[in-house]
């Protein structure tokens, strides 16, 4: 009997705009829209809990390399917070462990609530999370019983506004550092409102410079199939762009520095004469020199053609 031999992994590369459903791990979607292309690498840019939906870009390729940067940028969310019931994970997927009165809302109160927690403030993660504790997620502990001490971390909240309220639920929409666990936010804006609560939807709108608008499911995905692959500089947009000739592309491939002057961002991307960018440099202060940072290997065959 013949044994089935999987087709070599092709060299794609490009931003795939997901719009990630509930119920699925970000993980699990990832190896699915991995497998859609057939690609050798893939890799998404900040993980999504099962129970939240919407932006999850997935990289392919050589966009991986720029997954790091979007993994420190903000994100932007619009939660659903019902009041008056607590879980152990702060969302849908924990058991009720606490049920308190809500008491009589309106939208100034909601929104002067709100407020508060603009700016840089101390969050503590919660104990349902991926961060680790002696070589194990905190979730491993948490299953068991056992509560961890963990150190309030500095996050920014840039934006906090009301979208809807009833008697039971508020939905906000939050603008926020990486690092924010909008669960614990939620934990916090209901406590602030006189009552506790807990996450029943979490919809992630933007990734940095990237925007929800043009995100799209799965089954999209896979009808369009390269149509839907956007260009590497896609994620790339908030830095400087430095559009190189012929001999200041060389140096900078090769490794070289360039004195021009020092941008309006601390990271730029660099393009070559035919319009391709092909990495990421950074500004060095002390020698008021841009290096490279990240640089791309694209065939031409294999990048995305730009729109």
């Amino acid at each position: 009997m013949a044994q089935f031999r999987h087709p070599p992994r092709q060299a794609v590369n490009g931003i795939v705009l997901l719009n990630k459903p509930a119920g699925v791990s970000s993980n699990g979607i990832l190896q699915q829209v991995r497998r859609t292309f057939n690609a050798k690498k893939a890799g998404h840019t900040g993980a999504l809990d099962p129970f939240a939906t919407g932006l999850l870009p997935i990289c392919l390729g050589e966009a991986t390399k720029v997954s790091g940067l979007l993994l420190d940028s903000d994100k932007r969310y619009v939660a659903t917070l019902k009041l008056g019931e607590r879980s152990d994970t702060g969302d849908t997927e924990g058991e009720i462990i606490e049920r308190l009165p809500v008491p009589a809302l309106d939208r100034t109160t909601i929104e002067t609530v709100l407020q508060g927690f603009l700016g840089e403030i101390d969050q503590i993660p919660p104990m349902y999370s991926a961060l680790k504790h002696k070589g194990k997620p905190l979730y491993h502990y948490a299953r068991k019983g056992i509560e961890i001490e963990r150190t309030p971390r500095k996050i920014r909240i840039l934006d906090l506004c009301l979208v809807s309220f009833s008697e039971q639920e508020i939905v906000f929409d939050v603008h926020c550092s990486k690092g924010t666990y909008v669960r614990t936010l939620g934990e916090t804006i209901a406590e602030a409102l006189g009552t506790v609560g807990h996450l029943t939807a979490l919809h992630r709108t933007r990734t940095g410079s990237l925007p929800g608008d043009q995100m799209l499911t799965l089954d999209q995905i896979e009808t369009q199939m390269e149509a839907c692959l956007h260009p590497l500089d896609i994620a790339l947009q908030e830095f400087d762009a430095l559009f190189l000739n012929e001999e200041q592309t060389s140096l900078i491939q090769h490794g070289g520095k360039l004195a021009l002057g020092q941008p309006q961002t601390s990271l730029v991307r660099f393009y070559d004469p035919q319009g391709r960018c092909f990495g990421v440099g950074e500004w060095q202060a002390e020698k008021q020199l841009i290096k490279p940072k990240r640089l791309f290997n694209l065939d031409v065959r294999d990048e995305v053609k730009r729109a």
